[in-house]
């Protein structure tokens, strides 16, 4: 499995997509699919963006919410919430430190975050798990 950190597969809305169950080929009741490409890689837009986002007018202007003139929105605030208190990652923070150390640094601090101790593999955010090790 890649084991890199790209920023292709950090979403617009904030998501790292390497580390999504959806990117190790799993559901979130444990079913294989096929894995995912992350959220830049397919035909699709963002989903939060899509469904989610009332400045859609700033889509064309923008590469990631932070972006955009009205960051960090509500609906961000909300999903950023729901993030924290699910899984202790808070999409406003990561973008906070995107826009001050960069993209490199804070996909450099994912590596070494997410990096099984046991295999060197990435762990899941959904499900903190590695898939290298166990799957």
């Amino acid at each position: 499995m890649n084991q890199d950190f790209d920023a292709k597969l950090f979403a617009r809305c904030g998501i790292n997509c390497r580390i999504c169950v959806g990117f190790f080929g799993y559901t979130l009741l444990g079913e294989r699919q096929t894995p995912c490409g992350g959220c830049r890689t397919r035909e699709k837009t963002c989903t939060f963006f899509e469904k989610n986002c009332e400045h859609k007018e700033q889509k064309a202007k923008i590469e990631y919410c932070f972006d955009c003139t009205y960051f960090p929105c509500e609906n961000l605030k909300k999903i950023d919430q729901y993030y924290n208190q699910k899984y202790s990652i808070s999409i406003i923070e990561n973008f906070t430190f995107i826009k001050t150390h960069g993209m490199d640094a804070f996909l450099k601090n994912e590596k070494e975050k997410w990096k099984c101790p046991t295999c060197g593999g990435v762990f899941c955010k959904h499900t903190n798990r590695c898939y290298t090790c166990a799957p």
